[in-house]
């Protein structure tokens, strides 16, 4: 998981074989930006997980969980939704769901919060909430 974390930052340019059976990975995959004005479409109204990663350009650990993010994108990409809400930027959602401090996660099943966290999470750890969530479903 790490060299794939390396090669999707660009720091090791090192190819990592997939089994045959695993669902190959979208090579364009981001996180999708949302915005107070189409948060409730593109995140309540997904039929998949949801997974908003809530940030602000000058928060430290925003830009610190930022690839984890992003590997999240690609590593799940056609099974969850995974998006980023700047908060200076759109500030009724994140009043909505007592957004107090960032980086705050919140994954999102059915339109429903189904779990939240605050603080930088490690890829492993977002990685370990979004399979039981997957699981779940």
């Amino acid at each position: 998981m790490l060299n794939q974390l390396l090669q999707w930052t660009g720091l090791k340019a090192k190819k990592i074989a997939r089994p045959a059976t695993a669902q190959p990975s979208v090579a364009a995959a981001r996180p999708i930006h949302v915005t107070d004005a189409d948060f409730d479409e593109r995140i309540l109204g997904s039929e998949q997980l949801a997974v908003i990663d809530f940030w602000a350009d000058w928060c430290g650990p925003c830009h610190q969980m930022s690839p984890h993010i992003g590997f999240l994108a690609e590593e799940y990409a056609g099974r969850i939704v995974v998006a980023k809400l700047d908060v200076d930027e759109n500030p009724t959602i994140p009043a909505r769901y007592h957004i107090l401090g960032i980086p705050t996660v919140i994954f999102f099943q059915n339109g429903e919060v189904v779990d939240r966290h605050t603080g930088v999470l490690t890829i492993d750890g977002l990685s370990e909430r979004v399979d039981r969530l997957l699981r779940s479903a």
